[in-house]
């Protein structure tokens, strides 16, 4: 979904001379004169960010029909042992481990079904564990292709990260402002949060709706998270630039 064309930005200062300032007492003259009041900056400004997906979810299926009980048993534990203890040696957490089970009777024979989801915040070592029980395990074993997905932790930094890179480039936008002007600018007054939007990307889901055939940098780039945000901010115009700064 394609951001539509942000709005021209909008500037606003009030360089008109202000009133005099009250007289300062003669033990106080010492440094700077004070700020005149109501000389001000107004200014939009906007940023846009994007953040790729932080996990991934790959599901591993297997299964065994055997005559007797224990037989279709003891074929899947073994499978499901070699996954676990091959995920644990790469650096994946018992914890990001899931294991559902099926026991079933079909005909005369007895019928064990195991799925096993694992999920990855290392897409490297996710390749690797793949890659390894195909070449160990083969067609017993039926790997689905990743889903990848943000955590919530990761949404909320990128909304924080666009929201402050928008202040910035307010924060800058003033600067060149005053600066045109010979101004120097002063503290912030007012800082505003206009509008944010999200786009892209998708939160934790174990439905995936990206075909088989995408490869996996492009099932990234469809988990990729966009955001923006504009933000109006009023500064105070402290007053002439000083030359020596200038300089610098």
């Amino acid at each position: 979904m394609a951001l539509p064309a942000p709005p021209p930005a909008r500037v606003f200062a009030e360089l008109l001379p202000a009133q005099a300032p009250a007289p300062v007492p003669a033990q106080a003259g010492r440094g700077d004169p004070p700020t005149p009041c109501g000389r001000e900056v107004h200014v939009s400004g906007s940023a846009e960010l994007s953040a790729g997906p932080d996990r991934a979810r790959v599901s591993l299926r297997l299964g065994s029909r055997k005559a007797a009980a224990g037989a279709a048993r003891s074929s899947v534990a073994r499978r499901l042992e070699y996954i676990a203890q091959s995920a644990r040696q790469r650096g994946v957490p018992e914890e990001n481990m899931t294991v559902t089970e099926d026991f079933s009777r079909v005909e005369n024979t007895y019928q064990m079904e195991a799925e096993v989801c694992i999920i990855f915040s290392d897409f490297g070592k996710m390749q690797n564990v793949c890659n390894l029980l195909i070449e160990k395990l083969g067609t017993s074993v039926t790997i689905s292709p990743p889903h990848f997905y943000h955590t919530p932790e990761a949404i909320d930094t990128l909304r924080r990260q666009v929201c402050v890179a928008a202040v910035g480039n307010t924060r800058r936008k003033a600067q060149e402002v005053c600066r045109l002007f010979g101004q120097t600018l002063g503290k912030p007054l007012l800082i505003r949060e206009e509008e944010t939007k999200e786009w892209g990307g998708h939160i934790d889901s174990h439905l995936s709706n990206s075909p088989d055939s995408l490869t996996l940098q492009e099932r990234i780039q469809n988990a990729t998270a966009y955001a923006s945000c504009r933000v109006f901010a009023v500064f105070e115009i402290k007053g002439k630039e000083n030359r020596r700064t200038k300089l610098l």
